[in-house]
């Protein structure tokens, strides 16, 4: 059996924990399903949903994360023996569960984290890569967000400030998506295969990253640290359309105007705050798969599959 708290968590306790964390997390799960059914997607804090793939009940459902016990019920919905053992009337995180597959990407995470934050943090990109990706009127002259929101500047406007700034997107998933006239202006050409040597501690989308790392880490990091990943993800998100050429005023998001020396220095001085958020979070999360890793690898258990 793993290593685990002294006592497990009494049912009434960790279902108070659960339901906590349900409500909090239903006030963003439950706005993106009733725009989702209606059509109507939030341009900014939706991307996180969709761009990612989590289905919100990720979300939503309490995990203690590996090492914490908890009493069981008679049925217990969600903590399938796929995940857990159970030892007596306690449920627990079983490692030992873990197949190769998952363990290679796990492993995979972890490197990447571990490669990211043993960089320094690049501050030179001032968020163009959303400009890139509407460079010339996008793939077959479409913004990706037309009819949502509108440009703040004419499509003029928008090529010639690609035209006038270097561009050095280091991110795969944001440089794939550039029209492929703006690829071109990128300094690096980053591929999937070169996340590791790419990939810096400065970059939005390197750092909304540690919420997709911890999802799919789950439920052995635990629903607190997935949780505060998807919250930085979105601050994330916001600063990155604020930076964009789309008029984001309709969504009570004021510009940063990155095509004006002012609008840069607003620009570097948020991702520089984000940079130094992240860090925790990273560190929590190499930690946390570190022990996920190292357990897996010695476990032996003498527990009994749940029934």
């Amino acid at each position: 059996m793993a290593t685990l708290d002294q006592s497990p968590l009494p049912y009434a306790t960790w279902q108070a924990s659960a339901r906590a964390h349900f409500n909090k997390a239903q006030q963003w799960t439950m706005p993106y399903r009733s725009r989702r059914a209606a059509g109507k997607m939030h341009p900014c804090h939706d991307f996180v949903f969709i761009y990612f793939r989590f289905a919100p009940a990720l979300l939503e459902g309490w995990h203690p994360g590996l090492g914490v016990a908890f009493e069981a019920a008679e049925d217990n919905p969600g903590y399938n023996e796929k995940h857990y053992s159970r030892k007596g009337q306690t449920l627990y995180l079983d490692p030992s569960k873990i197949d190769v597959k998952a363990r290679k990407r796990l492993q995979y995470s972890l490197d990447l984290c571990r490669s990211v934050q043993n960089k320094p943090a690049q501050f030179s990109c001032f968020g163009m890569h959303e400009w890139a990706m509407v460079y010339q009127g996008g793939p077959e002259g479409r913004a990706r967000h037309e009819g949502k929101l509108p440009m703040r500047l004419s499509q003029a406007e928008i090529d010639a400030v690609v035209e006038a700034r270097p561009t050095c997107c280091s991110h795969f998933d944001a440089f794939r998506f550039f029209t492929d006239s703006a690829k071109p202006f990128n300094k690096l050409d980053p591929t999937q295969d070169a996340r590791m040597t790419n990939e810096q501690p400065g970059c939005l989308h390197t750092n909304m990253d540690l919420y997709k790392w911890a999802a799919k880490a789950m439920p052995w990091v635990g629903s607190e640290l997935v949780w505060d990943t998807f919250e930085y993800a979105i601050r994330c998100r916001e600063i990155d359309m604020r930076a964009s050429p789309y008029d984001c005023s309709s969504l009570g998001l004021e510009p940063i105007r990155i095509e004006t020396e002012a609008g840069r220095a607003a620009y570097e001085q948020e991702q520089r705050a984000l940079t130094e958020a992240g860090k925790p979070l990273r560190a929590r999360l190499i930690t946390a798969l570190q022990d996920l890793l190292e357990a897996a690898s010695s476990i032996t258990t003498d527990a009994v599959p749940i029934h």
